[in-house]
């Protein structure tokens, strides 16, 4: 059988493999090491480094290999950017915020309070000037950046008492998830950030009064439930945290146009899975956490009023001084706006109607 007859039977699928099978396996062997920032029972989370892993090596019949290392097997969780910028790994999966004490300007690829949700996050990214700023900002840590995964909006957190208003929240220690303590800290409460392995034994032991994490899939796992009844709504201050990849510049400008992208692939399709697997998985995870006791309650309508204005006063603080959050968040508040003015219309009135259904 010559090669144009086995083309003709193979359809579409087959010659597009048959074209792009050599110039991927003339490919030189390549392997990474990517540092996680979270470990490995988080299945979801994790798991977005473990499925960007395995579509490289898919993609690239094998010849492409990364190692995926949960936090602290390389490199603790917070030192993920760090080992990056070094070259110590070529890669690392996290969520930007943990390091906005480097630059606040982390934590806009990541979330912050009263920011986009996740669909207009992908949309400032992909089709708006997000993709381009935020690598402009990260060549300056010797790295670029891929969208790998977004949580969808989360939880507002476990509580050991009640939140009636702003007033329960002075002194509160609370484990908080980055830039965010900085509003929290404004409204009187006292922010950790803490990686997730330590959040149960802190919460547990006192050392902190509230902790969030994700929502009930994720929070299920960790047993939050356990030591703190109060599960309170919404996580304001990550409407739909996106997770990156970092790559170090010098490992990523080494490889091939392929394998360029199929960095880019594989990461692309994470980033959908990830949150698919969120909203597929969190409904269940939170009849299960009711049923075992966890008791919802809505943040206050003066918390949720407090923090958004504490929010827009940090954000016109910064801006005042740090020309690189002001570049890029002047343009992210803009398709802000107008995303929301869109969604007005649109998601949030389909969305209230249905919800308010017995179906």
């Amino acid at each position: 059988m010559d090669r144009r007859s086995v083309l003709r039977g193979a359809g579409l699928a087959g010659v597009l493999a048959a074209a792009a099978a050599p110039a991927v396996h003339a490919q030189p062997a390549v392997r990474w090491r990517l540092a996680s920032s979270f470990p490995r029972s988080l299945d979801t989370i994790h798991g977005a480094a473990v499925v960007f892993a395995q579509k490289v090596r898919q993609l690239s019949g094998g010849r492409f290999e990364v190692s995926v290392h949960a936090a602290g097997e390389l490199m603790p969780a917070f030192g993920v950017v760090d080992g990056v910028q070094k070259g110590v790994v070529e890669a690392a999966h996290t969520a930007p915020y943990y390091f906005h004490e480097k630059d606040e300007t982390f934590a806009i690829g990541g979330a912050i309070p009263f920011g986009l949700n996740s669909r207009q996050m992908s949309a400032w990214t992909f089709e708006g000037n997000g993709r381009k700023l935020m690598r402009e900002f990260y060549a300056l840590f010797d790295m670029t950046s891929f969208p790998c995964g977004n949580t969808g909006a989360q939880m507002g957190g476990w509580m050991r008492q009640e939140i009636r208003s702003t007033l329960d929240l002075q002194g509160l220690k609370m484990r908080i998830g980055g830039f965010a303590g900085k509003v929290l800290e404004r409204l009187g409460g006292v922010p950790r950030n803490l990686p997730a392995g330590e959040i149960y034994h802190a919460l547990e032991k006192g050392t902190i009064d509230a902790a969030e994490w994700i929502g009930p899939y994720d929070d299920q796992k960790l047993g939050f439930h356990k030591v703190a009844p109060y599960y309170y709504y919404p996580g304001w201050w990550e409407g739909g945290l996106q997770l990156d990849l970092y790559v170090n510049l010098r490992a990523y400008e080494a490889l091939s146009p392929e394998y360029k992208a199929l960095v880019e692939l594989a990461a692309t399709y994470a980033h959908v899975e990830t949150q698919a697997k969120y909203d597929a998985r969190n409904p269940a995870a939170l009849k299960q956490l009711v049923a075992a006791g966890a008791k919802l309650r809505p943040f206050p309508p003066d918390v949720m009023t407090q923090a958004f204005r504490e929010s827009r006063a940090l954000y016109d603080e910064i801006s005042r001084r740090n020309e690189n959050w002001r570049r890029v968040y002047s343009d992210y508040a803009k398709f802000r706006s107008e995303q929301n003015m869109w969604f007005r219309f649109t998601e949030a009135t389909y969305d209230r109607f249905m919800q308010s259904q017995r179906m």
